[in-house]
């Protein structure tokens, strides 16, 4: 029989791009396996096949827009005895979803006449959510931008190249407002083109697409938050020894779960320091002159993965136990090597921690993750001599590079905010305290 297929839940999401169809009519599927890839400004996921069956038609292509619900294609696939649909709830209830509502637009005004006075008639912007944001971001003033999409809808290389035009035609770019302050963005130098073929063999190798998608918010962060990084060490001796004791069986427990991992205590101890430290666990309000003060704990981890960078974020880490946390933390990880996290996976952190310990390295400068206003960057540990009771000992040195936003956080915070971290780590049982 012919079965449709529609938009499953993919958290609090519209719009969401389609960036690659995996089938075609005619093609052959196993449930499970892939038919498309969509992409947010947050993450890129995979939409799996509910059944096993044959593709008959595809409604979607490379460059539409779907949201939950959003019919995506039909597929013949064996009949059952029951013939319930394995995805009722998924299909909208009282409007039909047409077939072109991937790409249709919003219900908005009528447009202005060809040649309207700016002065006098206000112009109507056709933008997508994301791409407003976007070019928040970028600063960019939506009403200076010409639409290339369906009915004039202004896309994502529309404002680039409006930015790009900008930077090459004027001496001073456009006043742009963030956190409720006027800054001009003055034009500096362009960088020299070189022709690096000219010096030896060279390849060219595009960014991935998370590269793509974090690398204007990582350069937002960079330049927009005054960082500063307070580096310490944490003698992590006797947390590794009772860890590998866990590890041992020492402590046996009615679940096997995964290796439990120095991050699952640096989890705990943040929160921990969190709690005596809250201006830590803020943000900043659009105006810049208030801090929002955060009453939960949900700590983003930075996984390293072949495509990218990303930060899954695990919730209430506060309500947890190590083991849970261990548990998780690997469940979340395998996700974003497999490209399955969700954009409800990636939002609400309050604090990021970034390890590099299993790769090596000491110290380093990690960006902070805005909104949130500090980041904890922890490198590998090793056995240094340390100088106590008149002789040296060797203990297990851990590095730790705290970076904070320095409108929100002063130095003096800082450095306490690291110490007691680095206390709590050097004898984990103040956690239950």
């Amino acid at each position: 029989m012919k079965k449709e297929v529609f938009l499953p839940d993919i958290g609090n999401f519209k719009d969401v791009d389609v960036i690659e169809v995996l089938v075609a009519p005619g093609d052959r599927v196993e449930r499970e396996s892939g038919l498309l890839v969509l992409e947010s400004d947050k993450a890129t996921m995979e939409v799996p096949s509910p059944d096993e069956g044959v593709i008959a038609m595809v409604k979607v292509k490379v460059g539409d827009k779907v949201s939950r619900g959003g019919l995506l294609l039909a597929m013949e696939v064996a009949d059952t005895d029951d013939g319930i649909n394995p995805q009722p709830e998924l299909v909208p209830k009282t409007t039909p979803v047409p077939e072109n509502s991937s790409v249709a637009p919003k219900l908005e005004p009528h447009p202005p006449p060809a040649t309207p006075n700016r002065e006098t008639t206000p112009q109507v912007v056709h933008a997508s959510p994301s791409i407003r944001r976007y070019a928040r971001e970028l600063g960019v003033d939506l009403g200076q931008v010409r639409g290339s999409g369906i009915k004039g809808r202004i896309t994502q290389d529309d404002v680039r190249n409006h930015v790009k035009t900008v930077l090459t035609t004027a001496t001073v770019a456009t006043a742009s407002t963030f956190h409720g302050e006027t800054r001009i963005g003055i034009r500096w130098p362009d960088l020299p083109v070189v022709d690096f073929a000219a010096f030896g063999p060279v390849k060219i190798q595009p960014l991935s697409r998370i590269q793509r998608l974090s690398g204007p918010n990582v350069h937002r962060n960079a330049v927009t938050i005054p960082h500063v990084t307070q580096f310490d060490e944490a003698d992590i001796t006797e947390l590794e020894s009772f860890r590998h004791a866990v590890q041992s069986g020492n402590f046996p427990s009615d679940e096997a779960g995964p290796r439990l991992t120095l991050l699952a205590f640096l989890m705990k101890g943040t929160v921990a320091a969190l709690r005596r430290y809250p201006q830590f666990n803020s943000s900043l309000d659009e105006s810049g002159e208030n801090l929002i003060l955060k009453d939960y704990f949900h700590i983003g981890v930075a996984v390293d993965t072949s495509h990218g960078l990303v930060v899954p974020v695990i919730r209430e880490v506060d309500r947890k136990g190590l083991r849970d946390l261990a548990t998780e933390l690997a469940t979340m990880s395998e996700k974003a090597r497999a490209r399955k996290l969700l954009p409800d996976d990636l939002q609400g952190g309050c604090f990021t921690l970034s390890s590099l310990g299993s790769i090596g390295g000491g110290h380093f400068t990690p960006i902070i993750n805005g909104p949130e206003v500090a980041i904890l960057g922890i490198g590998r540990a090793t056995t240094k001599p340390l100088w106590r009771d008149n002789a040296f000992i060797p203990r297990l040195m851990l590095p730790l590079s705290l970076s904070y936003d320095h409108r929100v956080i002063d130095g003096a915070a800082g450095v306490r905010f690291i110490i007691y971290l680095a206390q709590l780590l050097q004898d984990i049982r103040q956690l239950l305290l």
